[in-house]
Parts: structure tokens; C-alpha cells; sequence
């Protein structure tokens, strides 16, 4: 089996049945049950209590359907099946979901306790403290399609006496493994009786991890009850009311600084707004403890980590497991100290950087020192930062104690932040998602076959570079498989594609280029990484990459509408093995964080997202997308680095910094809507001359 190239929604098979799912219409109670008026010949309607296996997706504590508790608005309690799509939606409208609403509630569960330091003796001291709230708001994955599966029953006649029944699913997932574990343990099939074919990932942006092994298993479901193919395809609107987001987060920084600027000691408590229930809880939580303390250096720090449970949809992730958030929290501090202290923001990160002496939060060690105060220098060139921000900060200070007025000029802002990220997840034991191997044949044909579980349209570029590179297989000559039929490579995100199956698959190269005039064809080579089993794995974050950016920004001061006149970024990602691809991710990647800093307005309102929101969620056009320029540094390391979230890691702060500047007011949170602008244009014109 192949990589498809088609989207889910344009597959089709003879016979093939559809199917809807029907949802909790409240946020929280019990499921008493369905009253459903009679079915049509060969429609049918199945709940919990129909699943063969395990009503429970593989390695997470999340429910396939609801079996009685109801958690969230749209939490799946039964799938309606038939022949007609239009059909299916007419039935569904006659379905009443009887059930008995309890009052919703959020409980915040201590997660995390990390300290260092003496710090009850440092706020005894007299000094100037800052004490600041940072928010970030959700933020949806925008897709090509939405989520959907189509699963295929078959017979794999792999035993004369008793045939085993063979599922093949095909949808579009940055997880096949964890599709085929899900599906087998619902169905309650043996190992290997679930084949997945996954259509090929473009844009992601992580929300194709673990959902839609959900969907997967729902089309499967009644596949397998009704013995035919079934496609479970959600709407654009179901897609966006339901499937998971990039939770929101509130953090609490006060910290007491020296006479410098240097912070000398912090109190930081986060609270992570993660839904009922959500996988990979563990994994965010502990992103987001390691990015809140960010890269600069302080005598002594108390950090408490909460976990929010609502009743929301499961939350999480979206391009990282909460190191944005954190890292957007800890960027704004950083700038905030700096103008508390009437410094430059480039500078004073610059002089308090963490010393290579010293690890992270949660006790990774570098294995070099760390290059941003040459990555400020680099990216602070390319945009005339510091002369840009001289100016605009003398203009800051000439206008306080004065009316503002509507003028002809524009308001001008720069921010600059700083940032980084890991490659790999920090707990593999749960899911084994740490786990990677490739596996490659040089035929006698002499063509290449590369097998994985993981195969990206930017990931297939690289290898076929690699193949010519090393072997000289020309590019037509190289095939690709990216199913369970090939290595098991876990989860592609966090940029292992990058970082460690692309090196996976170039030793395959280097070994069978040892073989290639030695041994007879076909040649046939794997390699494999396993993660540490137990505990934080903190070789994920002993090397990472690193990433500096500069945002400029100018305000009408009638329509008070931010325009960005440039970006910049440069980033040190190691070897970059495809430049090209590189690039694009960066640029792609700024976009996507711009528009959760400056518009994308998402939250849920009594337990659901408010329709209008969906009618009118603003992305950033083609035609408002800025000037965006993208540099790579040299990079002291030889190790090919992931890169994919360095933007959403540095360009919001950078940006909220910028109109902070422009409108000489500390903002706090994103999205920076265009009311809380005008509302601190209306302070300053009620301010008098002295």
C-alpha cells in the first residue's frame, strides 16, 4: 500500500455506505438514551453498547462514544449509517438525545511543582517588582478537508478453517500506528487485521494526530457491523465546532528585579485550559513548564502548573504542546522588564541570557551554549532594528503626558523576541511515540523502496535528495511508502520527521552505499531509535534550534487597524537537509502565528464555540500577508534540528511588543483584538498636558 494522493472526501468504492456521527447537544449529565423513529431499510444507528472491543482509543483515556457520562457539547454518542448522505442528515434531525444536564464546572488540578533557589529570602529584600497576567486565546487548525475516514472490510484468507476480517482505513493522519492499535482494540481484532493507508499530509499544523484515529474508528465501527464500506466524513462546520484546538492558556509572572534590570527572583503559576479530557496531557503540560521560564537567567524561581478540566472539547495540540503559549508568556516578560527599565529589549535579553552552566526548567542540559545574543545581532541587522527602535521609542516618550490626536502619521512600533524548540517528545512510555525505525531495498532493478509510517510531501523531497545524493538513484527511481506496512515511526510531529527519521533513513543510505559493490541485490537495511521507557526523555531539548524575530508595525490612528509593514526572522535549525522546504515551513508557519496574534478570535461560550465565530473566523489573506524575509544562520551543530514551530514561538510576542510600543501600552494577550486598541487610544486622548 501506497500514499494516497487524493483527499479522503474524493474516494469512493462501490457499495460504499456514509455515515454522521450524532452528538451530546449539553456541555454535561448523563445519557439516558435515543428515541429515534423507525429506520428506512438499510439505515442503521449504533451506540456504545454495539462496540465489539474496547470503547476507548488506544493509549488515551478518551471515549469512542459516550457510554453514559456526557462531558462536552459534541462528544460522539452514536454513528447513523446509510446509503444517501442527504438522507442520513434528514434522519438525524428526527433523532432526540434524551438526557439529563448537570451544572458544568472547571476544577484547576495542580500538576507541576518546580523551585530553585531561595526565594522567600529575595522578596524579603527591598526592590521593583512586575508583577503581569499573559493570556493566549484557542487558535483552529485550518485544514485542506476536514476529518474523515473511509474504512474497507475485507478477508485476509490467511487461514483455510477461519478467515480473519481485514479493515483497511484510509485517512489523513500524522499517526498511522496509532489509527491501526485504535481501530484493532475497538474492533477486537487480532494484530495486524487493520491496514492504514493515509492520505498524504500537507498543512497540518498538528491537528492530525490522535483525532483522527476517533474518526477512524467510528467509520470502522460500522463497517464492521454492517459489513460494507463506510466513509464518515464531517463538515466544514462540524470540523470546526468539535475537533480539537490549540488550548488557551493564563499565566501569572511577578518577579523582583535588580538594579540592572536582571530578574532576580519569579513566581509563575500556569493554568492550562485543556478541556475535559485530552491526550497527551502529560507531554503539554511539561512543554509548557520548560518554555515559561524561557532561556534568561534568574537567582531563584516557584513555578505551579495547573491542568483547567471544563466542559469543552479535548484541547490540544496545535504546532507544539504548549511551548507557545509559555514561550509567548515568558517573550512579553522579558520586554516588559526592559521598558520597566527603560532598556532595549534586544539588549537586555542579550545580557541575561542563561548560562550554559545552568539547565532548563525541568532540568535539560545544553549540550552547547546557547546562540541567540549572535541570532538578535543577525536578525536585528536584516531589519535596522535598533535604529528603528530608537526612534520609535524617543517618539513613545515625546508623547506621554499628552492629548493624542488623530493625525496623518501613522503610530510605529518593532518588538523582538527570541525562541526555541526541541525535537522529540519529552514522555515516550505511555504511548511509545518516541519510537522510529525506516527500513530500505535497493532492488535488483536498482531501485530504491523506502518504508515508513510517516511520509510528508516535504519529507519524500528531502530522501529522493538523499538517494541521488548518496546511491545516485535518480528521483523517479525512489518509492515511498508511508503505511503500517512498513516501520512503525510514531507520531509525526515535534519535528522527528526532521530530526530523526530523515537521519534514520539517511544511515540506511550510507549502509547499503558500504553494500552496494559487496553484496548481491536486493540490499536491505534498518535502522531503528528507541526512547527512553520511563521518566522524561531531556534529550529532546538538549539540542534544540533556536530562532530570533523582529515584527514592525504601524496603527492608523482612525481605523486603529495594526498594519505589519515587515518580518524577520532568522533561525539556526542545525543542517538543514532541503532548504527550499525549509523555508516554506518558516513562511507558512509566520502566517499561521500572525493570524493567532492579530485576529484568528476563538472561545467558547456556555460550553461551545458561537456560531458566528465559525462564519467569521478571519485568517490572513493572501493579499494582507507582510513582507517576510527568512534567514538561516550558521549553526554550530551538524544534526539536522526540526524548525516548524520557531515562529509560533517568538513572531506573537514579538508583535504584541511592537503595538505595545506604537501605543505606549503594555498588551498582554493574544489575539490583540482592534476594541482593546481603540480602548487604550481612548486613555491617551483623556490625557491632559501638564
Amino acid at each position: 500500500m501506497k500514499v494516497t494522493n487524493s483527499f479522503v472526501e474524493d474516494l469512493f468504492i462501490k457499495g460504499m455506505y456514509h455515515a454522521l456521527i450524532i452528538r451530546s447537544p449539553v456541555p454535561k449529565g448523563k445519557l439516558r438514551g435515543l428515541e429515534c423513529p423507525e429506520l428506512p431499510e438499510s439505515y442503521h444507528l449504533f451506540k456504545a453498547e454495539h462496540i465489539p472491543g474496547k470503547n476507548q482509543l488506544a493509549n488515551f483515556k478518551l471515549p469512542i462514544l459516550a457510554p453514559g457520562e456526557l462531558s462536552y457539547i459534541g462528544q460522539p454518542v452514536a454513528i447513523l449509517c446509510g446509503p444517501e448522505q442527504s438522507r442520513l442528515e434528514q434522519l438525524a434531525a428526527d433523532i432526540f438525545v434524551d438526557t439529563e444536564e448537570e451544572p458544568t464546572e472547571e476544577a484547576a488540578v495542580l500538576c507541576r511543582q518546580l523551585a530553585q533557589g531561595e526565594l522567600d529570602k529575595i522578596l524579603e529584600k527591598d526592590g521593583n517588582v512586575l508583577s503581569e497576567n499573559y493570556i493566549t486565546g484557542s487558535q483552529a487548525h485550518w485544514y485542506p478537508e476536514p476529518h474523515g475516514a473511509l474504512a474497507v472490510p475485507g478477508r485476509s484468507g490467511r487461514s483455510v478453517k477461519k478467515e480473519a476480517k481485514v479493515f483497511k482505513v484510509h485517512t489523513c493522519t500524522q499517526w498511522p500506528a496509532h489509527v491501526r492499535r485504535s481501530v484493532e482494540e475497538v474492533l477486537g481484532t487480532e494484530s495486524g487485521e487493520v491496514k492504514v493507508s493515509p492520505a498524504r499530509i500537507t498543512t497540518h499544523l498538528d491537528g492530525k494526530i490522535w483525532y483522527p484515529s476517533l474518526v477512524a474508528c467510528l467509520a470502522a465501527l460500522a463497517a464492521w457491523l454492517i459489513k460494507r464500506p463506510v466513509k464518515l466524513m464531517l463538515s466544514r462546520e462540524e470540523d470546526f465546532l468539535y475537533a480539537p484546538k490549540r488550548h488557551g492558556a493564563h499565566i501569572q509572572i511577578r518577579s523582583t528585579l535588580g538594579a540592572k534590570g536582571e530578574i532576580r527572583s519569579s513566581m509563575i503559576r500556569l493554568k492550562l485550559h485543556l478541556g475535559s479530557e485530552t491526550a497527551f496531557e502529560n507531554e503539554i503540560i511539561d512543554h509548557s513548564c520548560l518554555g515559561i521560564l524561557g532561556t534568561y537567567d534568574r537567582h531563584a524561581y516557584r513555578l505551579e502548573a495547573f491542568r483547567a478540566r471544563s466542559n469543552i472539547p479535548p484541547q490540544g495540540p496545535m504546532a507544539g504542546f504548549g511551548l507557545a503559549q509559555s514561550l509567548f508568556a515568558a517573550e512579553r516578560h522579558a520586554s516588559r522588564v526592559a521598558d520597566s527599565m527603560g532598556q532595549d529589549p534586544a539588549e537586555w535579553r542579550k545580557n541575561n541570557l542563561l548560562p550554559i552552566a545552568k539547565n532548563f526548567a525541568i532540568g535539560a542540559a545544553l549540550k552547547n551554549d546557547i546562540p541567540l545574543a549572535e541570532l538578535i545581532d543577525s536578525v536585528s541587522a536584516k531589519s535596522d532594528y535598533r535604529r528603528r527602535w530608537a526612534s520609535y521609542e524617543l517618539l513613545r516618550k515625546r508623547r506621554r503626558g499628552t492629548k493624542w490626536k488623530i493625525s496623518e502619521e501613522p503610530l510605529r512600533g518593532i518588538g523582538i523576541a527570541t525562541a526555541f524548540q526541541g525535537n522529540g517528545f519529552l514522555h515516550n512510555d505511555e504511548s511509545e511515540n518516541g519510537n522510529c525505525a525506516a527500513e530500505l531495498c535497493l532492488e535488483k532493478d536498482s531501485s530504491l523502496l523506502i518504508k515508513t509510517g510517516m511520509v510528508t510531501a516535504s519529507s519524500e523531497d528531502t530522501w529522493r535528495s538523499m538517494a541521488f545524493d548518496i546511491l545516485g538513484v535518480a528521483p523517479g527511481h525512489v518509492h515511498i511508502t508511508g503505511d503500517n506496512d512498513g516501520p512503525d515511526t510514531g507520531a509525526g510531529t515535534l519535528s522527528r520527521n526532521v530530526s530523526v527519521l530523515s537521519r534514520l533513513v539517511e544511515r540506511c543510505l550510507n549502509e547499503i552505499k558500504k553494500k552496494r559493490f559487496h553484496d548481491p541485490l536486493p540490499i536491505r537495511v534498518r535502522r531503528s531509535a528507541k526512547a527512553a521507557r520511563t521518566g522524561m526523555d531531556m534529550a529532546a531539548f538538549a539540542g534544540p534550534s533556536w530562532a530570533a524575530a523582529v515584527v514592525e508595525v504601524e496603527i492608523d490612528t482612525v481605523s486603529m487597524e495594526p498594519l505589519v509593514r515587515g518580518i524577520w526572522l532568522v533561525a539556526d535549525g542545525g543542517r538543514i537537509l532541503n532548504e527550499r522546504w525549509a523555508s516554506r515551513t518558516l513562511r507558512r508557519a509566520i502566517i499561521h502565528a500572525l493570524g493567532w496574534a492579530s485576529r484568528e478570535q476563538l472561545y467558547y461560550r456556555d460550553g461551545q464555540i458561537p456560531i458566528a465565530l465559525y462564519r467569521g473566523y478571519n485568517i490572513i489573506p493572501p493579499a494582507e500577508i507582510p513582507p517576510i524575509t527568512v534567514e538561516f544562520a550558521a549553526s554550530r551543530s551538524s544534526d539536522p534540528k526540526g524548525i516548524g514551530e520557531l515562529p509560533f514561538n517568538c513572531v506573537p510576542a514579538a508583535y504584541i511588543q511592537a503595538v505595545s510600543q506604537a501605543m505606549d501600552h503594555p498588551f498582554e494577550k493574544i489575539p490583540l483584538e482592534t476594541s482593546e486598541i481603540l480602548e487604550a487610544w481612548n486613555r491617551k486622548q483623556a490625557e491632559e498636558s501638564p
